[in-house]
């Protein structure tokens, strides 16, 4: 199979995981995924910007985590693991990633053909418990629970009872020491616009749900992680960018922020 194929995909509609790679220079899209990310574009300009700081917010973690010793790593809607993904940032870890789309795994397992340190499970991440406890992640990690969970740009996906469950299963599993980057992306809630509910029913009509809480809100929501020594910041600020690197305009007068955050267990 080349490279260039992609094995059981839909082409007739819009992906999320698509549109994404799509926004962030991929070629494992299709045109319904580009028509998509470009009018979701005209609907929110700064949509790619954020996007591409999502990405390598994830790099970033993937980087520093791996500086501190993590060797193996598990990250949930993991879309297409192209060549800035985790696994490129961190290439002595071992890395498990997952995706509820089965389009979406069978292209990621050609992109990952000969790769032994990486996984690629299909598995809703409201069922992250079942994945974690199956056999192939047991045999992949060797028994390790020591890991660096990644859940970047998934907060937005997942009501309060799915988060708080999520992060709860994760705790249960996971080994003292082990870490959780997630991003919040935030907006203030008292501020709508006419092309927030285009852009916001524009997931909807692909099937995803959308809904951004407060930073408080999501800080109240993943205990018993607890939030490590930097605390929950900025996507720009997290990444190094200068104060200035977001604008006014990139808030869309909607008081966007994105924020990054590790947290730990104990």
């Amino acid at each position: 199979m080349t490279s260039s194929s992609h094995p059981v995909a839909n082409p007739q509609f819009p992906n999320a995981a698509r549109l994404y790679d799509y926004v962030l220079g991929g070629t494992r899209n299709f045109e319904p995924d580009r028509l998509a990310a470009q009018q979701m574009a005209k609907l929110l300009p700064s949509m790619p910007k954020w996007i591409r700081m999502l990405r390598a917010s994830l790099q970033q973690f993937a980087v520093r985590l791996a500086d501190e010793g993590f060797t193996h790593f598990i990250d949930f809607g993991s879309g297409l693991p192209t060549e800035d993904h985790i696994h490129a940032s961190a290439p002595n870890a071992r890395v498990i990633y997952s995706d509820k789309d089965p389009d979406t795994v069978a292209q990621a397992h050609t992109l990952l053909a000969g790769n032994p340190k990486v996984l690629y499970l299909q598995s809703d991440v409201f069922d992250a418990k079942t994945m974690l406890a199956s056999e192939a992640v047991q045999q992949f990690l060797g028994g390790e629970r020591r890991v660096a969970f990644g859940a970047s740009g998934l907060a937005v996906f997942m009501s309060e009872e799915q988060l708080r469950t999520f992060c709860r299963d994760l705790y249960d599993w996971a080994a003292p020491g082990s870490k959780l980057f997630f991003t919040y992306e935030t907006k203030d809630p008292a501020k709508t616009t006419p092309a927030w509910e285009q852009f916001v029913g524009a997931f909807h009509a692909m099937g995803e749900p959308f809904r951004l809480f407060s930073l408080e809100e999501y800080l109240a929501m993943t205990p018993p992680w607890t939030v490590d020594a930097h605390g929950a910041m900025p996507l720009a600020e997290f990444l190094g960018h200068p104060a200035d690197y977001m604008t006014d305009a990139d808030r869309e007068g909607l008081g966007l922020e994105f924020y990054a955050v590790i947290l730990e267990k104990k």
